[in-house]
């Protein structure tokens, strides 16, 4: 069985960062997911679950109202291992041309006084918000990304692959 393309990525090597996941064709239109990795995977601890949640509320506002972007959006949300977040986006674009828009939107978080959709007629958990939290991550990843706008290391997979051997055993090489 194939692995799937986020399975397909070494996970002790990646950093903090933007990256393509997959592009998709759906009829006559592409469709990118990118990785948005706001932690480095089994080294530092994950995003807790109320920030994570919060993050998710404030950066899909953020971006569902971006003049540029908003049109291009369809999707932004936790990944289950709450080290980052998967935005899926009409077109397909390199992840640098999109380093703009995350940046801003993880920048934005720091004047919100509020987490939008958080009561109990908006969403589906409405007590499990930590807006303090969801800053501090934000700021982190933001100034992170700030830092690293050079290093092509923050846009590009470090990948596993899969020998497969002449009598067909598979094995995963880093």
């Amino acid at each position: 069985m194939d692995l799937i393309p986020s399975f397909s990525v070494d996970h002790t090597r990646i950093v903090p960062g933007i990256f393509t996941s997959r592009v998709d064709t759906l009829g006559d239109q592409k469709v990118t997911t990118y990785d948005i990795r706001v932690t480095r995977p089994n080294t530092e601890p994950a995003v807790d679950t109320a920030a994570m949640h919060s993050l998710e509320h404030l950066i899909a506002t953020f971006m569902r109202n971006d003049s540029e972007w908003k049109d291009q959006v369809i999707y932004w949300g936790p990944m289950g291992c709450l080290t980052g977040f998967y935005l899926i986006l009409k077109g397909d674009r390199e992840p640098r041309e999109i380093f703009d828009l995350v940046l801003r939107a993880f920048q934005s978080v720091q004047d919100a006084e509020d987490v939008p959709g958080s009561s109990p007629e908006n969403c589906g958990n409405c007590l499990m918000h930590n807006l303090g939290m969801a800053k501090w991550h934000a700021r982190r990843f933001a100034d992170y990304l700030a830092e690293n706008a050079d290093n092509p290391g923050i846009f590009e997979y470090p990948r596993s692959e899969r020998l497969v051997t002449e009598d067909g055993r598979q094995f995963f090489d880093s």
